[in-house]
Parts: structure tokens; sequence; C-alpha cells
């Protein structure tokens, strides 16, 4: 493998013609998939002003800190637990049950009657959606061309942000008129077309069934959907990737044994910096920016700009990735997030905020999509899907985190600016963090 193809290449090598078009089908619904994760993103930020008025649920500072907290626990088990099993019953199973799973509990919070219930079905609803986002990449993946990993994991990851603008546009339109639970009824709606066309469309990956022994089912694949299957993976744990107990075990064993151990330690440091920022903006900056003064509509109208700068972002560094690679480019987005979020700081007009915020996202959503494309161009088949759920994994415990220190922040009524400050240096350490990544032509049987 060459050094530009370990560096940005996609496993899966797809041919021009009409057998490509037959695979048009997996990117929209992987798309679809993670665009739910984007809606997660979003709406408990959206809601918890309301849920903390009294004719709601009356949540306290720590209350609203409590609810965010077991939906991303629940997440964080989620992405562990279904990434693991992705390598084991496959692609299809896990994100169609994935999907089924999140939006069955996502509907059922908008009945939930009190405030323990609705943590409750959240915790539930994240069990689900943890695993869609890293069985989405790495289906997308084994179904892209080489040479362009970067640009289908950010193009994919455009979904988790379309998500997040579509739901904050939803909240400032639906609240104030509807109420709260309607947002979690819109939610769970993408399910009732979504599932059924997964039935209907979504095939097995090839790469799977390569690492399951079974080539001529994979070939079969190949020809149907225009793949080049992958050439003999990397050394990885001795039935690894097997319908086993045992073989679950050996592929999470893998990721910390031999030439994967750096990585594994590296990606997860640096994911738990990436989600940290990711969900403390994204479940806090309304609430930060009330106490700075802005009403509630201005408040939700500088989420949307983050995520609208997200989306941009994103379609930008895919393609620098693909030049640079994800690495490099990974440790550069985090650096610039770092700078803007320490710029957020400034007391601006609310034209110039609207920028920082667009400028924000823009670099700090994008730089944990840019770990990724890493993890997913630099794992074998048997641990890929593993391995980005180990990412997605050790990003959720930031995502944690994250909220908890905002949350910690706004009781102290120094969130702004210190909010801020603080995710700045969390950037910096992403930065740093992704530098000592080695690219899978570097990675030592």
């Amino acid at each position: 493998m060459s050094a530009s193809s370990s560096r940005t290449g996609s496993p899966g090598t797809a041919r021009t013609g009409g057998t490509a078009r037959a695979a048009a089908w997996v990117a929209p619904l992987c798309w679809v998939a993670v665009l739910l994760d984007g809606f997660d993103l979003v709406v408990v930020g959206t809601v918890i002003p309301t849920l903390r008025t009294p004719e709601e649920y009356g949540l306290s500072g720590s209350g609203a800190t409590t609810v965010i907290t077991v939906g991303l626990i629940g997440m964080m088990i989620g992405a562990l637990t279904i990434g693991t099993l992705t390598d084991v019953v496959g692609r299809r199973k896990a994100l169609i049950g994935a999907v089924v799973a999140f939006s069955v509990f996502t509907l059922l919070c908008a009945f939930a009657p009190n405030a323990w219930t609705f943590g409750a079905l959240r915790f539930l609803a994240g069990l689900g959606l943890g695993g869609c986002l890293p069985t989405a990449i790495a289906m997308v993946n084994e179904f892209t061309r080489a040479g362009r990993s970067g640009r289908a994991t950010t193009t994919i990851m455009t979904g988790y942000h379309v998500g997040a603008v579509a739901t904050a546009a939803l909240g400032i339109v639906v609240i104030e008129d509807l109420g709260w639970r309607w947002m979690f009824v819109i939610g769970a709606l993408p399910a009732l077309v979504l599932v059924p066309l997964m039935l209907r469309h979504l095939p097995e990956s090839a790469a799977y069934l390569v690492a399951h022994g079974r080539r001529a089912e994979a070939q079969e694949v190949a020809d149907r959907y225009g793949l080049t299957l992958e050439p003999a993976a990397a050394p990885v744990s001795p039935g690894a990737g097997e319908t086993t107990a045992g073989g679950a075990a050996a592929t999470v064993r893998t990721l910390f044994t031999g030439g994967y151990l750096r990585n594994t330690l590296v990606i997860g440091i640096t994911s738990f910096m990436g989600l940290l920022l990711v969900y403390g903006l994204n479940n806090w900056l309304p609430t930060i920016m009330r106490e700075a003064g802005y009403d509630l509509g201005d408040s939700l109208a500088f989420l949307l700009v983050l995520n609208v700068g997200a989306i941009v972002g994103l379609v930008v560094a895919g393609g620098v990735a693909d030049r640079i690679g994800a690495r490099t480019a990974g440790a550069i987005w985090f650096a610039s997030g770092a700078v803007f979020l320490a710029l957020l700081s400034i007391e601006l007009p609310t034209a110039g905020l609207y920028l920082m915020c667009f400028l924000t996202g823009c670099f700090v959503f994008s730089a944990q999509v840019l770990v990724y494309a890493f993890v997913s161009a630099n794992h074998p088949p048997q641990v890929r899907a593993t391995a980005l759920g180990w990412s997605a994994g050790a990003g959720r415990l930031g995502a944690i985190v994250g909220p908890v220190i905002t949350g910690a922040l706004v009781s102290a009524g120094t969130a702004f600016p210190w909010g801020f400050y603080v995710f700045a240096v969390v950037g910096a350490i992403g930065a740093l963090a992704l530098t000592a990544a080695r690219r899978r032509d570097h990675v030592p049987a």
C-alpha cells in the first residue's frame, strides 16, 4: 500500500459505470442515519431552557446537567458495544438495529411525565444512537473508491450537522408554538421511511464479508456494486471479527496490542477532546449566550450558525485531508478551533459574534470528523468498526465531561467568558495529541 493511499485512501475501490450506481443507496441511507445523531446533538440543548421553567420539569442547573449526561452515557456504551458487534454481526444488521432502537425511545421521550422518566428514555435512546455513527462511517468508507476517505467521511458527517442545523431551526419555530415534546416526535419520524429503505436497499459490506472468510459472497457484492475487494489486512489478534464471544473479545484485544496500541491511546485522547468541544458547545451555548445578555431567539440562532459553519468546514476539510492526510489536517483544524474559541470570549457586536460562531463551527466540529477519517483509513476491516466505536466511545466520555464542566461554570455564573477559555485549551490538547498518531503504513506488525 502506498503512503498516499494509507494516508487518505478508503479500503474499497469503486469502479465507475453502471454497477457503481447500485451503491448509490449506501451513502444516502448512512447519511440520514448520521443526521439522526445530529438531531440528538442539539435537541436537548434546545429544550433545556424550557425544561428548567416551573411550568415543565423545573430542572435546576445540576438537574439539567444530569439529563444531558445520562443520554451521553448511553451513547458511549452504545458506541463501544455496537461498534464491536458491527465487526461481529455485520454493518447492515447493526445499523438498522441502532436506528430502530434510537427512534422508538426518542418517540417515547415526547410522552415522559417527569424528568426521571425523560432521563431514562434518553439513556435508552443513546444506546441505539451510539452505534449509528461508527457503523455508518465504516460502511460508507467500504463503498468509496481509494484516495477519497477524507472526503467520504466528511461528506457523510455533513448529515450530522445538517441534523443539528435543522433541529436548531425547528427549536426556534416549534418549541414556543407547539411545545418541546413535538421536537421528539419529529425526531422519531424519519425512521418510518429510513428503516424500510434500509431493509430493501442496504447491502452488507464486502470488506466485512472478506474479513469473515466469506469471499464468494464478498465477490458477489463487489461485482454487484462495482467494488474492488480489499487487499490482505494487517495482522490482528487470532479470532478477531468472528461471530462468537471470543471473536468480539479478540477484536477489542487487537486495538490494545502490538502496533495498534499507540494509535488507540492517541485516538482516545483526541476524540475525548473533540467531542468535549462539540457537546459542550451544542448543549450549553444557548444558555451561555442568554447569560451574556442575549434573548432566547438570538441564543438559538448562534447555535444554528455554529452548525452551519460546521457543514462548510466539513466540505473544505475533506478535500484538504485527501491532499495532506487526515492526521495533519485534523491537527490544523483542532489548533485553529482553539484560536476561534478563545476569540468568542471577546464581547462583539451581534454581527461580529455571528461571524465568530460560524468560523468556530468551521474548525471545531470538522476536527473530530477528521479523527474518524484517520481511524477508518488506518485500521483493517476485521477491527475497523470496533476502532471507530472506540473513537466514538472515548469521545462520548468527553461529551459527558464537556456539558458537566460547562454546567458547573453556568451554575457558578462564570461560563462567559471562562467557558470559552477552557474550550480553547481543550482544542490545543487535541491538536497536540493527534500529531502523535501513526499512519497504517507505519504501524508495525
